[in-house]
C-alpha cells in the first residue's frame, strides 16, 4: 500500500491519469492525497470531479479557493472571472450532487504524522487545533444553513488569527489562512494584496516572510503537505511538501509518496517523459 500526495490539478485531467498509469496506482491498495483546487482554469472540470468522488476511500482531498469558488458560483454568490473554465460543471446535468460532496470536504486533513492543506497553517496553530477549527468550517458547510455561511465567506478581513475571534469572522480567518495565505507578516497577518503576494518568497511584499518559515510555527512537529503556491513551485523540508508544480502553467504535476518521499512528476506536455526521483 502507498500514499500518494499530488498537487493542484486545476482541472488538468488528461495528466492526472497519465501520472496514476505511470504510478501504478492501484485503487484497491493505494491511497491519493489532493492538496486542494481540484478545479478551474484547466479544461476539464468535470472530468476531474467525477473521477476523484469516484475512487470514494482511495482518495483524500481538503478544499482550495478554486474549489470553493465553484461553491459560491454554484449557489449564487460572488462573481465570476474571466479566466474561469467551471461552465460545464455548472451546466452538468450532477452538479448538484458534485458541489454537495465538494462542499463536504474538509480544509485540513492529517493521519500518520501528515497534515495536508491547500494553503498553510498560521503560526499559531498546532496540528490538533487546526484540524478542530478544519472542523468548524466542515459544519458550517453542510448545515442546513450553510448558505448564510457563504453570503459571509469572502473578505481578507480580519487578517489575523485570535482564540477569540467568533462568528463568520472566525471562520473566515480559518478559510483564508487554509486556503489564500502565502505571506505573513512578523506580527502573524496575512498579506494577501501587497505587491509580489502572489510571487515567489524572494519577491514577496518587502517584510513579509513565507507562512511556512514563521518562526515558532507550531505545526512544524508535522510533515504539511500543501499546494496553492505555483510561484513556489515543488519545495521540500524535512517538515514541508509544496506541491504545486506548475502543472496548469505549462509545468508539471507532482505527486510525493508519504512513506518513503519519493518524487514523481508528469510534464503537462503529452510528449513529455515522466520523472521518478529517488
Amino acid at each position: 500500500m502507498a500514499t500518494y500526495a499530488i498537487g493542484d490539478l486545476q482541472g488538468c485531467f488528461e495528466p492526472l491519469l497519465r501520472l496514476l498509469d505511470y504510478l501504478q496506482f492501484d485503487p484497491a491498495a493505494d491511497r491519493l492525497w489532493f492538496v486542494g483546487d481540484l478545479v478551474n482554469r484547466g479544461p476539464d472540470s468535470l472530468k476531474v470531479l467525477r473521477f476523484v468522488k469516484g475512487l470514494g476511500k482511495a482518495a483524500a482531498t481538503v478544499l482550495g479557493n478554486h474549489d470553493l469558488h465553484l461553491v459560491m458560483q454554484a449557489e449564487g454568490f460572488g462573481k465570476a472571472n474571466q479566466e474561469d473554465t467551471l461552465a460545464e460543471v455548472l451546466a452538468a446535468p450532477d452538479r448538484d450532487e458534485l458541489v454537495a460532496w465538494l462542499r463536504a470536504q474538509p480544509l485540513f486533513h492529517c493521519e500518520n504524522g501528515w497534515g495536508m492543506v491547500h494553503a498553510g497553517l498560521l503560526p499559531a496553530w498546532d496540528v490538533a487545533q487546526a484540524q478542530a477549527l478544519s472542523n468548524e468550517v466542515q459544519a458550517a458547510l453542510t448545515a442546513p444553513t450553510y448558505r448564510d455561511f457563504l453570503a459571509h465567506l469572502w473578505g481578507s478581513e480580519p487578517a489575523a488569527w485570535d482564540d477569540s475571534l467568533s462568528g463568520w469572522d472566525r471562520l473566515r480567518v480559518i478559510v483564508n489562512a487554509m486556503t489564500r495565505m502565502r505571506f505573513l507578516w512578523p506580527d502573524g497577518r496575512m498579506e494577501f494584496r501587497a505587491p509580489g503576494a502572489k510571487g515567489p518568497p524572494e519577491r514577496g511584499p518587502a517584510g513579509c516572510l513565507p507562512w511556512f518559515e514563521a518562526p515558532g510555527r507550531k505545526s512544524a512537529d508535522h510533515l504539511i503537505i500543501c499546494g496553492h503556491w505555483s510561484a513556489l513551485g515543488f519545495k521540500e523540508t524535512p517538515t514541508l511538501l509544496a506541491l504545486d508544480s506548475g502543472c496548469l502553467w505549462g509545468g508539471a504535476l507532482t505527486a510525493v509518496r508519504l512513506e518513503d518521499r519519493r518524487v514523481f512528476q508528469m510534464p503537462c506536455a503529452q510528449s513529455a517523459k515522466p520523472t521518478g526521483w529517488e
